[in-house]
């Protein structure tokens, strides 16, 4: 058999790669139904412009797993094209120097000019956008089955002893309450909510961005953990371990009344085939004081590549984001409302309208504030700990008092 030059096979290989069709990896954690859909907008946009769309799902509605997965592969020295990252982790990631930037596609079609200062607090960081804003989400939600509190006659509470009043009615009528996944996520989400209702954003930002003290163990605090001890005897025993969208599928099939979830809760509603305010209602949590709306921003961003191809191939990605159809179809699937400021939002169901004028609202009067949670107001360390003693509550007999003390403490320490 003839042997093939060195210089052959070089200029095979060369060949080969240069036919080879560009592609990204998108890296994320959206796996339910409804996320599922909400990410084939983006993904069908960008295979139209001739770009491959290698998926690389990581199961797990916190995203825990899968930043465990992208240290691994950062780790390996093989970063993925894109990330599905949130908040403080896209600025850490950019201060270790680790990610690229989409300017080139960003100051050709003006995105200072079309999102708002939230979203670039964390799409933006140090004058380079590294990542691509998809959507803006309300994480104070309340999910309620319409068949659920017609069986009992009642309307949707407006105040916390209204929300309280309700669960033995649904107790009565063979109804649970709350729907809840007993994961530490889907408990930091909703001890935010809570908190956001029961003391407004001026606590809000007293306790969960500035980290005061005095706000974390005060009689504000207390308050806050004694609503969450309501809501510990309002959830079934089988929810320890459950995914969230599973706690969304017992509200759209009526066997509980209510969940508090983000509204990428709404993305599963709208999957089954259910209308806002015909089957289902989304509502804010009650709010005692003030009229806080916290809110997380969805983004991909760009680790750096080896070369132009590649680079070229996330500037197609960043584009399709930002695309505003396709902000328009995410958003649809997703049940969030979109990053930018210049979409028709008509196009969207009436609870995406509600929460889209209401962020407009709240972040114009200063009472917009972003999740903790989504390790926006705080780095990851204080989430962390804030997080082990919110679900030690939640899955124990603690008093509020020792609540409040133990948050205290682990946010003092881990700051």
């Amino acid at each position: 058999m003839k042997r093939l030059s060195l210089a052959t096979l070089s200029l095979a290989a060369l060949m080969t790669t240069a036919a080879a069709e560009p592609t990204v990896e998108v890296m994320h954690f959206w796996t339910s139904g409804g996320e599922a859909a909400a990410l084939s907008a983006v993904r069908d946009k960008v295979v139209e412009e001739g770009v491959v769309w290698n998926d690389a799902p990581v199961a797990g509605g916190g995203g825990d797993q899968a930043k465990t997965a992208l240290q691994a592969r950062i780790a390996s020295g093989n970063p993925p094209a894109a990330m599905l990252m949130l908040g403080q982790n896209v600025i850490d990631w950019a201060n270790e120097g680790l990610l690229g930037d989409v300017n080139v596609v960003a100051n050709a079609q003006d995105w200072d000019s079309v999102l708002p200062q939230a979203v670039k607090d964390y799409t933006k960081i140090d004058g380079r956008y590294v990542s691509a804003p998809t959507n803006v989400h309300r994480t104070d939600m309340i999910w309620a089955s319409k068949a659920a509190f017609d069986k009992i006659g009642a309307d949707y509470p407006d105040t916390w002893e209204e929300f309280n009043a309700l669960a033995p009615k649904f107790r009565e009528a063979g109804i649970i309450p709350l729907a809840h996944g007993g994961q530490a996520w889907q408990e930091l989400y909703m001890f935010e909510a809570v908190l956001s209702g029961v003391g407004g954003s001026d606590f809000y930002k007293k306790a969960l961005i500035d980290l005061d003290e005095d706000a974390l163990s005060g009689e504000t605090m207390i308050a806050v953990f004694r609503q969450m001890a309501e809501l510990r005897g309002m959830v079934d025993e089988n929810a320890p371990g459950r995914d969230w969208n599973l706690a969304s599928a017992m509200v759209i099939n009526g066997s509980a009344a209510m969940q508090i979830m983000g509204d990428w809760a709404k993305g599963e509603f709208v999957n089954a085939g259910q209308v806002p305010f015909t089957d289902f209602a989304c509502i804010p949590v009650p709010k005692a004081e003030g009229d806080a709306f916290v809110y997380l921003v969805n983004s991909l961003s760009f680790f750096e590549q080896p070369d132009v191809e590649s680079q070229e191939a996330q500037e197609i990605l960043a584009s399709a984001i930002m695309d505003r159809d396709v902000q328009i179809k995410f958003n649809q699937a997703k049940g969030s409302i979109p990053a930018r400021m210049d979409v028709n939002i008509a196009q969207l169901d009436e609870c995406a309208q509600t929460t889209a004028a209401s962020f407009g609202h709240n972040d114009a009067e200063g009472s917009a504030v972003p999740t903790f949670a989504g390790t926006h107001a705080a780095k990851a360390s204080v989430v962390g700990a804030a997080s082990d003693v919110i679900t030690d509550f939640f899955n124990s007999d603690m008093s509020p008092e020792d609540g409040a003390a133990y948050l205290a403490e682990a946010v003092t320490l881990a700051k």
